[in-house]
């Protein structure tokens, strides 16, 4: 009777070995969750990231408020019946 309990214990080892360390067992299933969370993560930046970008591209296609905007911005450009002021801050003294 004791060497069949020994053999049952025995079994449930290596079952319960190949559970938790085994393929596909649930530490390879933890490391895949958090790879997949992890991915999940990068695409959600990146699927944000690309609609800013078709905003901007559908902005500059429908008007040229957008690139009128960017000329300012990026190459500093005014138009003809402007008048350009460059406000130049006083510089701190004695580290003020």
């Amino acid at each position: 009777m004791r060497w069949v309990v020994a053999l049952l214990v025995i079994l449930l080892l290596v079952i319960q070995q190949r559970l938790w360390f085994g393929d596909g067992g649930l530490h390879e299933i933890k490391v895949r969750e958090a790879e997949i969370a992890e991915r999940e993560a990068h695409n959600a930046k990146l699927r944000e990231r690309n609609a800013a970008l078709q905003a901007d591209v559908d902005n500059l296609k429908e008007g040229l408020d957008a690139i009128e905007e960017r000329a300012r911005g990026e190459l500093g450009m005014i138009r003809e019946d402007e008048t350009f002021y460059q406000v130049i801050e006083p510089a701190a003294v004695n580290g003020q």
